[in-house]
């Protein structure tokens, strides 16, 4: 069973050069940069700047209670991974892009939205992957502007993108199509991993290199899809799992093509389905 420690060590190993699984002090000089795009999972708080209906309640008590002492409009009581991410990384805790401050794009952006996902159509209101593409593009101008091309580009392709998105996709998918065929599901989920691949080279042609993913998480075992199956107890909804399972098939196929084919393209994936789902099914081994 992969551990979170796990995804700690690969995403920390892809900020240094060259890969390690250990910590290493940041060698002079050298610039640590994490991008974060996403859906809740790595929401810091930017749809509490949307409009109050997308925020979720995550803006009260207990949200925020073990760490920050308030709640940020992220959806823990705590940090999230791209936190603890940050913070092993020797980076700080990278605040939402949308917080009207004086970002230092240097250490990064997170442009994550509870609800987000890779299709525009899915939860609209939110930041969907596409939007969240166009404020990665603004960034760069802005670090062209600050730093000059040539150091921009140093910083780009020295910088972590790190995704967890397509949950919402196929949630949203599944509850509006719970009959859907098999034939039906495929082309879905090929359109989401279609538009997800085309992010992807868009940021590889701004000089991303880096890519970890957090990949679907066993979508049957939400507490909104187990309520609709009261007589499952304590078990979990097949079908939705389902089609996480086949997302995560096509993901990691294509994150494996693109590093055949896009010279420096490197990736990695925390498996994110099996390590929940574990704890779902077993969760004694867990117990503190």
């Amino acid at each position: 069973m992969v551990s979170l420690s796990y995804l700690f060590c690969v995403v920390v190993s892809l900020l240094d050069d060259p890969l390690s699984c250990h910590v290493q002090s940041k060698p002079e000089g050298e610039q640590k940069t994490l991008f974060v795009f996403g859906d809740s999972l790595f929401d810091p708080g930017n749809n509490k700047y949307l409009n109050a209906s997308v925020e979720g309640g995550s803006l009260s008590w207990p949200y925020g209670e073990t760490f920050f002492n308030q709640s940020t409009g992220r959806l823990s009581d705590g940090r999230i991974v791209p936190d603890f991410v940050a913070q092993f990384s020797e980076l700080p805790i990278l605040p939402p892009y949308l917080q009207p401050i004086a970002h230092q794009f240097t250490d990064g952006a997170n442009f994550a939205s509870a609800g987000g996902g890779v299709l525009v159509q899915t939860h609209p209101g939110t930041i969907n992957l596409p939007a969240q593409l166009s404020y990665f593009k603004a960034v760069v101008k802005s670090l062209k502007k600050k730093l000059g091309d040539v150091e921009a580009k140093k910083v780009l392709m020295r910088a972590v993108y790190f995704f967890s998105i397509g949950g919402n996709d196929y949630f949203s998918f599944y509850s509006e199509n719970p009959n859907a065929s098999q034939s039906y599901r495929r082309q879905y989920v090929g359109m989401v991993i279609g538009n997800l691949t085309g992010v992807l080279k868009e940021i590889y042609d701004l000089g991303g290199r880096k890519i970890a993913f957090q990949n679907a998480g066993p979508l049957g075992c939400l507490p909104a899809m187990k309520a609709r199956s009261p007589q499952l107890g304590s078990g979990c909804a097949e079908e939705p799992s389902a089609l996480a399972r086949l997302h995560n098939r096509a993901l990691a196929n294509v994150l494996k093509k693109l590093e055949s084919k896009l010279p420096g393209f490197k990736y990695s994936i925390f498996d994110y389905y099996n390590a929940l789902g574990d704890r779902v099914n077993n969760p004694s081994k867990y117990e503190h």
